[in-house]
């Protein structure tokens, strides 16, 4: 579990009886038939909202198929948990949904529109002579109850932000770019309004970035913060994405390498994010990453730094190659520089081979953060778990939908 939850993840109210006997018979039905109905909710959605599409979600993940999995997904556990608490709680999943909301200024307001489009999307799929009145109130308790955690949720994180729901959008300057060896540009920005200076955030937090694209869209996307030198400035690393088999190159990543320099304009997001590390500890850490997802690592490395902490720190990295290592001259020192650190990186392109967790001494007490693709972070957990590390000790974060990725991990 990680640290930046809030206490109405923990206290989900239970499932009516006769609620839960219908969604525990219609569970697998809607199962068998939900990548169905996620993809026409958003079509359904869309058509009447383009505005979202254009401004507010990922294109490229709609396009993938990404966040229909991940809604599939958050949808089904939370469903499943309601009618056997004994199954894992999804306070994990319903805090990244929050935070990443938080990030993009959901409010209240937009689970309505998420309500109708998803239920005629229901209907349309199952037919209405399946989605009988019974069936039907049930899943609309089972929607509600996610929907009213994550805005109870929504809204305390707004409160710890000090902002009304959704005020998060700031407008700020790049008072510096930095283009690392790996390719990876940093971006250093301060507040467009010195008498409103940007938050810090906690050390493994991200902001979202708002890119004006040559289509008129604005698209937003979230970037791991990473420098900590000064307390008026925020700073994040950006990763061209190419364009590889089956998906196009990414479109802010490359608008920001392209466009955005030295005196440009931004507008950013005020930090969110739970992947962060109890800062009261004392107990050793180790962190896990592979390519970009280097970042909320380096940022966590930085404050254990600036604090000269005595914690016992393992940093362990994997990536493509040393030429493709980003920030690896700033993270090496910083580790260096922590009084019991240790630190190694796995190339795969320079015979250095895969992750292999098996080949270090993992602390038995240690928390655990990962980052990375899909693929690592499913390899990383599996070592992890092999080698009798607790779920509640790994903590991880992905820069795509992931909420899929949870039973798996658990299993």
């Amino acid at each position: 579990m990680t640290l930046a939850q809030d206490a109405a993840l923990d206290t989900i109210p239970e499932l009516e009886p006769e609620h839960a006997a219908v969604i525990g018979a219609t569970l697998p039905l809607v199962a068998a038939h939900i990548d169905r109905i996620t993809p026409l909710f958003y079509q359904k959605m869309f058509a009447a909202h383009p505005d979202l599409l254009r401004d507010r979600f990922n294109r490229g993940n709609q396009a993938q198929g990404a966040q229909q999995r991940a809604l599939a997904a958050s949808i089904a556990v939370f469903a499943a948990h309601l009618i056997d608490p004994a199954l894992p709680h999804p306070r994990e999943l319903l805090s990244r949904i929050g935070h990443k909301h938080a990030s993009l200024g959901v409010t209240a307001a937009e689970y309505r529109i998420v309500h109708e489009h998803l239920f005629a999307a229901i209907v349309e799929v199952l037919g209405a002579d399946t989605v009988t009145p019974d069936i039907a109130a049930a899943w609309d308790r089972v929607y509600w109850l996610m929907a009213t955690t994550l805005i109870d949720f929504e809204a305390g994180l707004y409160e710890q932000a000090g902002v009304a729901a959704g005020d998060v959008f700031r407008d700020a300057m790049v008072v510096q770019r930095i283009d690392d060896p790996s390719g990876v540009a940093v971006f250093v920005v301060e507040s467009m309004d010195p008498a409103t200076p940007l938050p810090e955030g906690l050390p493994g937090q991200y902001i979202s970035v708002g890119a004006d694209l040559p289509d008129g869209a604005r698209q937003l996307r979230q970037y791991s913060l990473i420098d900590r030198a000064r307390p008026d400035r925020l700073a994040f690393a950006v990763r061209r994405v190419p364009a590889e088999a089956g998906s196009p190159e990414g479109e802010v990543s490359s608008w920001l390498h392209d466009t955005i320099d030295t005196g440009d304009r931004l507008q950013i997001t005020l930090p969110f994010g739970d992947l962060t590390i109890d800062t009261t500890a004392t107990t050793p850490l180790v962190l896990i990453s592979a390519g970009i997802g280097i970042t909320p690592m380096a940022s966590i490395l930085e404050y254990l730094s600036a604090e000269t902490s005595p914690r016992r720190t393992v940093f362990l990295h994997a990536d493509r190659s040393a030429a493709d290592h980003p920030l690896r001259d700033r993270v090496t020192a910083l580790c260096a520089a922590l009084p019991d650190s240790y630190f190694r990186w796995w190339y795969r392109d320079d015979d250095h081979g895969y992750l292999d967790l098996a080949e270090v001494d993992l602390p038995a007490d240690a928390d655990y953060y990962l980052c990375g693709g899909p693929g690592f972070l499913q390899s990383a957990r599996s070592q992890l778990l092999a080698a009798g590390i607790p779920c509640d000790r790994v903590h991880f974060e992905l820069f795509v939908p992931n909420d899929w990725l949870l039973d798996e991990g658990r299993s």
